[in-house]
């Protein structure tokens, strides 16, 4: 459901013109132009455009990002604000990531809550198709993907080392899912699913959140966890992570789920997609010794935190199928439940593979 489906571009124009007018009160002759979107997706809804104003007797000119609290959640609660005061609060860490310039919190404006930040110039690695299938991807030498790939883990392990305290994130705790930060997760999951699934039972994410509530490893580190860690939300150049995106699964905990992540989703876009994975990324194996070395920490429960990726993946499908059957982009009735994170995730625990 692209959002050029959903908006009048020219009337998202006019508002948007009014109201960064508002925010630059002093600033003339203020325009938006190249009001663009830039793909798909339910998670969020993002339009591209560039900023003039004289400002002055300088003439600006800034390409910015307005990104839109989506109509069709993906999650139960989505909160665009936490988003935005992430990113404020990682301005001045050395984990890149754009330049925050207005929110607005009041719908009525566009239609929905947004905010405004910098457009960063790069690439990012596509899901649709897959990086290990897109231009972006097969275009580059072996060793650039090789470069890519260590680029944006090293930027990831930045987040990982973030005296999270220090830096303002303490507001992440959320002890009314658990006690500790791995609890809350799986608390916050628990209501997930069954919001997804309207109560009724799943064959594979019930057992599944039952084994990892079972399995919980105990006196885990906790950081600051970047929750969507994937090469696909981030921006290169060159080769070089120049910026991180999407922080709507933000959270505090054991830094290997994010690597768990990041390695699941790599496997989901090759091998679960029947794909042959690029030459030049490094291996799983690769990846985690790697990682270690960032980290000067072994990598201790890369097992467990895997089901827990399959397991999130899984629960997250089940909400897309509900929004692609009600778009009618699907029509086949068994998609909540048998679907390639959720086949992952009954191999991984040995369940019944879902038909």
């Amino acid at each position: 459901m692209a959002i050029g489906d959903q908006r009048d571009f020219e009337h998202t124009r006019t508002q948007l013109t009014a109201w960064l007018a508002r925010q630059l009160p002093a600033a003339r002759d203020l325009a938006v132009s190249d009001l663009h979107a830039p793909g798909m997706g339910f998670s969020n809804e993002t339009l591209l455009f560039d900023l003039t104003y004289r400002d002055g007797s300088a003439e600006r000119r800034e390409p910015l990002v307005v990104r839109f609290k989506p109509a069709t959640q993906i999650f139960p609660e989505y909160d665009l604000g936490l988003q935005y005061r992430v990113m404020q609060l990682l301005a001045p860490t050395n984990v890149p990531v754009p330049r925050m310039r207005w929110q607005e919190p009041d719908p009525a404006v566009l239609g929905s809550s947004f905010y405004v930040m910098d457009r960063i110039a790069g690439i990012v690695p596509p899901d649709q198709p897959s990086y290990h299938a897109a231009d972006v991807c097969t275009e580059l030498t072996p060793a650039q993907r090789a470069t890519l790939w260590w680029d944006g883990l090293e930027v990831m392990t930045r987040i990982h080392q973030l005296d999270w305290r220090a830096a303002g994130f303490g507001f992440l705790d959320a002890p009314r899912w658990g006690r500790t930060p791995l609890a809350q997760q799986l608390g916050y999951y628990d209501h997930y699913l069954n919001w997804a699934t309207n109560g009724a039972a799943h064959p594979t994410c019930d057992p599944a959140l039952a084994w990892l509530r079972d399995h919980q490893p105990s006196n885990e580190p906790v950081s600051l966890c970047w929750g969507d860690s994937r090469i696909g939300n981030m921006l290169f150049d060159n080769c070089r992570c120049v910026a991180v995106l999407d922080w709507e699964m933000v959270t505090l905990g054991n830094p290997e789920q994010d690597l768990a992540w990041w390695l699941f989703l790599d496997w989901h876009h090759s091998a679960g997609l029947g794909i042959e994975r690029l030459e030049g990324f490094p291996t799983r194996e690769e990846t985690i010794a790697r990682y270690e070395a960032l980290m000067q920490r072994p990598v201790e429960h890369a097992s467990y935190y895997e089901v827990f990726a399959a397991f999130r993946f899984a629960v997250i499908m089940i909400r897309v199928a509900h929004l692609t059957a009600a778009a009618g982009l699907s029509t086949d009735p068994n998609f909540a439940v048998n679907n390639i994170p959720s086949c992952r995730l009954a191999h991984l625990l040995g369940l019944p593979i879902p038909a």
